[in-house]
């Protein structure tokens, strides 16, 4: 029993291997270059984003109304400058449809623009989650994402050293067949780094499609996300003769001290709010701040302790995604794709010397073989916690039951 279902697993975890691999290439890749992204882009933009300083300078007030004429798009946001020679970057929309603006403080000219979604990291943030083909694209991602998390765990089961002992976890055998050393190679390094993948993949999956909405639901009925308030939109500002200046709420912003990029946001409209916020990796300094626009008077704030507990899981996975918590997290995420990539080449090279010519050299097991209840209940959780793997188990237990053995290839 005990051998039939390791060999049953070993099945599944070959044939979710196979068909994954080059999608979790491709992922390890584009991961890895974006990684370099404020290396990249950093030399890229400093002709935009950088100012030599001079002995007068323009108001903010006047370069919000400059940046209101000089563009086609109504700002919604200022960056404030963290330096002397910085730009004044004005923002315009959110995610990937955000466009900057950059102001000299000096002269009031233009320096430039950047538009998200029409720069090169950006593109390549693209194909890493949804492979440069949109909505399907994104999906394909998350479903391959799905059977990593499947690979990972089943991969602890299967390569778990019975024969040679703990050592199987240290040692690959480069004296053996080449078989053998590809095999170890792709054992040993998916053993010491399946615990940091499964992080990074808990990272990613909050961005994808079916399992980032549902994860959405959950924190919308749990009310476990942002406090309803934290964006502003339920205060409003007290109607008066005249707003305060930019310049007034761009010194208010830089007195409260907050750490990381600060971000003042503008009013929309005679009854909105200007809103202080700050993103940083030291998560728990994260604020956020309302103004009245005419009197300049503190209507809200809010702190981490406001934000409920699953966005606080969502927002420090996704945040060790992208390597953001110093340079030890960089280097992690960077080895571990890296790591990545060398697990797939070896499981290929694997396969490549044990398959037989003609042959797919699937894992064999009985026709008639009872796995228990246990493997039922697992692949049953795991397909309401991942609802497109679940949904690939039932396609492939569907096409299992209604295409004779003979066609069905892989399955």
């Amino acid at each position: 029993m005990s051998k039939n279902l390791y060999s049953w697993i070993w099945k599944w975890h070959f044939i979710g291997g196979i068909v994954s691999l080059p999608i979790v290439a491709l992922l390890a890749v584009t991961g890895i270059i974006y990684l370099f992204k404020e290396d990249y882009e950093a030399p890229k933009y400093k002709d935009i984003k950088t100012v030599e300083v001079q002995s007068t300078r323009v108001s903010y007030q006047q370069q919000w109304e400059v940046a209101k004429k000089s563009w086609d798009k109504a700002p919604n946001a200022v960056v404030v400058p963290q330096s002397i020679t910085s730009a004044t970057e004005f923002v315009s929309g959110r995610f990937s449809h955000k466009s900057g603006i950059f102001i000299s403080p000096y002269t009031g000219e233009v320096s430039g623009k950047i538009q998200l979604d029409e720069t090169d990291m950006h593109q390549v943030r693209k194909l890493h989650g949804e492979l440069l083909l949109g909505s399907y694209g994104t999906k394909v991602v998350e479903l391959i994402a799905c059977w990593m998390v499947v690979l990972l765990i089943t991969g602890v089961y299967i390569f778990w050293p019975r024969e040679r002992g703990l050592k199987g976890l240290f040692i690959i055998r480069t004296k053996s067949t080449k078989r053998v050393l590809y095999r170890d190679l792709h054992t040993v390094t998916g053993f010491w780094f399946s615990l940091v993948l499964l992080l990074i993949l808990a990272g990613g999956l909050p961005w994808t499609d079916v399992f980032g909405s549902s994860f959405r639901w959950v924190q919308e009925k749990t009310n476990t996300g942002y406090p309803s308030t934290w964006e502003g939109r339920a205060f409003t500002s007290e109607v008066k003769e005249k707003a305060l200046p930019l310049d007034t709420m761009i010194k208010k912003a830089k007195s409260l001290n907050l750490g990381g990029e600060v971000t003042l946001h503008l009013p929309l409209s005679d009854t909105s709010v200007f809103s202080v916020s700050n993103q940083t990796s030291d998560l728990e300094t994260i604020r956020m701040f309302h103004f009245d626009q005419y009197s300049g008077e503190l209507i809200h704030s809010h702190t981490w302790e406001d934000i409920g507990s699953l966005m606080k899981i969502r927002l420090w996975v996704m945040a060790f995604h992208q390597g953001q918590f110093g340079l030890w997290n960089w280097l992690l995420v960077l080895f571990t794709a890296v790591a990545l990539i060398v697990l797939s080449i070896s499981a290929l090279l694997s396969y490549l010397k044990r398959k037989s010519k003609g042959s797919w050299s699937i894992p064999k097991v009985p026709e008639k073989l009872n796995v228990g209840i246990v493997v039922p209940i697992l692949i049953i959780i795991l397909g309401i916690v991942l609802p497109l793997f679940g949904l690939s188990v039932l396609v492939i237990g569907f096409l299992t039951m209604v295409f004779p053995k003979k066609r069905r290839g892989l399955v």
